[in-house]
């Protein structure tokens, strides 16, 4: 996909992340085919979108927002945020935070932890330009560890 969104990353063939798409970007989206936006940002994150889930329940996308304080997440968010991915594994689903980097984190633990890929391809999800900080970096790996040990 030829895209300027903010921070775009290709996942997989079925999963898309990215920085805050802009309102007109949105619809970009839609023609690509996905069929799910995941927004991971704080509803007063600078870059929101006060009426993102209308823009994109309208354009015929399905909306889901998990709001993950950026100094502050938690395993009760990344359980959701799985949840979410294993109710909605068969459809094209874009994730998005302010700037993809709670995005990377989550889809990375996902593609590690739900999906078994091995370390090198799971960080594949991970946005190369983000150095993750000493909060996030303890959240993923406390949560890999923890995870993986869980579905063992």
């Amino acid at each position: 996909m030829q895209t300027n969104i903010k921070n775009y990353l290709a996942v997989t063939t079925t999963i898309a992340s990215s920085g805050q798409p802009a309102v007109n970007e949105f619809e970009q989206i839609a023609e690509q085919g996905y069929q799910v936006i995941i927004n991971l940002a704080m509803p007063d994150s600078s870059s929101a979108i006060a009426d993102e889930g209308h823009i994109v329940t309208s354009l015929g996308m399905t909306y889901v927002h998990i709001p993950v304080p950026f100094d502050a997440p938690k395993q009760s968010h990344l359980i959701q945020f799985f949840n979410v991915m294993a109710g909605l594994s068969d459809r094209k689903i874009w994730v998005h935070c302010a700037l993809n980097y709670r995005a990377s984190a989550f889809l990375y633990l996902y593609l590690r932890v739900i999906e078994q890929l091995p370390e090198h391809e799971a960080k594949q999800a991970m946005l190369p330009s983000w150095q993750p900080n000493e909060t996030w970096s303890a959240f993923i790996t406390q949560s890999e560890a923890m995870l993986l040990e869980a579905v063992k």
